[in-house]
């Protein structure tokens, strides 16, 4: 190589390198700072896309573990209420035998009575009052057997979306829930006339009311065992949900997270280069000094 003083070639050769060096040093620097290997689009344009994709689904499957919990609290409050009508139930076949007996009067069955009605109108209105976020559960409003999502307000059967899509069969189930007021269940003087457990003013009516009572508290026990299946079933759901999304995870993490061990030892290597880079840049530009010893400077 001449010697010459117009251009400075080895100094442009080692500023070059000096700026690689210094670009993959900061590179280093940025993912070992934040922990991301790929921390823009630049670094892995394929699996930066491939991240974004787990990291909705991650967080999709997290709300879902949420929405599944919030099902299960609304169980419990309908199993809570529902277990408050069976002591009403109980106490209205404890006074139907009562007043089945030959030992009491047209009067005392009828004070008996009002309180087999009261009992009665104290189960329509736990049913009717029954509600979860302003939903309510009890009073036949989630009995419909369709479900319509369309408008402002649900109606029919309650749709609880856990998945990270809309197939009916992976991401989504109904909660069902019948009508448990009074009249529903076939009991008290606001329901059929002609059934069993209208009334027990009579001793006839009482012993008919027997059976009545029976099947209301049947109707109540499907309820609540249809309740209690969805509620395992929740439980289910949400622990398939939570591996889910910790193996999503970690598959997000082999893509994305900087491998610590690995990115250490390329810093030092781009930080040895830089500094050697500026030392050799130094040298460069002192070498045109050479060419004014020649000049006589």
């Amino acid at each position: 190589m001449s010697l010459v003083i117009n251009h400075n070639l080895m100094a442009t050769n080692a500023a070059r390198n000096l700026s690689i060096s210094f670009g993959a040093l900061g590179t280093s620097t940025r993912r070992l700072s934040s922990g991301l290997r790929v921390g823009n689009a630049a670094d892995d344009a394929a699996g930066l896309a491939i991240r974004e994709l787990m990291r909705a689904d991650i967080a999709a499957l997290n709300q879902g573990v949420r929405n599944a919990n919030d099902a299960i609290s609304l169980i419990q409050t309908a199993d809570g209420a529902l277990g408050v009508i069976d002591e009403k139930l109980i106490r209205m076949k404890e006074l139907a035998e009562q007043a089945a007996t030959g030992t009491y009067n047209s009067d005392q069955r009828l004070i008996i009575d009002s309180e087999y009605q009261a009992m009665a109108s104290e189960i329509t209105r736990i049913a009717n009052a029954t509600d979860f976020n302003g939903i309510y559960l009890l009073n036949g409003n989630l009995s419909g057997s369709a479900h319509d999502g369309s408008g402002l307000v649900s109606t029919g059967k309650m749709k609880i979306h856990f998945g990270t899509a809309n197939d009916c069969s992976e991401d989504y189930y109904y909660i069902q829930i019948n009508n448990s007021t009074a009249s529903a269940l076939g009991v008290g003087n606001q329901s059929d006339p002609t059934g069993a457990g209208y009334t027990i003013s009579t001793q006839s009516a009482a012993q008919n009311a027997l059976d009545g009572i029976n099947e209301a508290i049947i109707s109540k026990d499907n309820i609540r065992a249809n309740l209690g299946a969805l509620q395992n079933r929740l439980q289910n759901t949400i622990s398939n949900l939570q591996i889910q999304s910790e193996n999503l995870q970690a598959s997000e993490s082999r893509i994305s997270d900087v491998d610590v061990a690995l990115e250490m030892t390329e810093f030092v290597r781009q930080q040895i280069k830089s500094q050697a880079a500026v030392a050799m840049l130094a040298q460069a530009n002192s070498l045109p000094r050479l060419a004014m010893q020649l000049l006589g400077g």
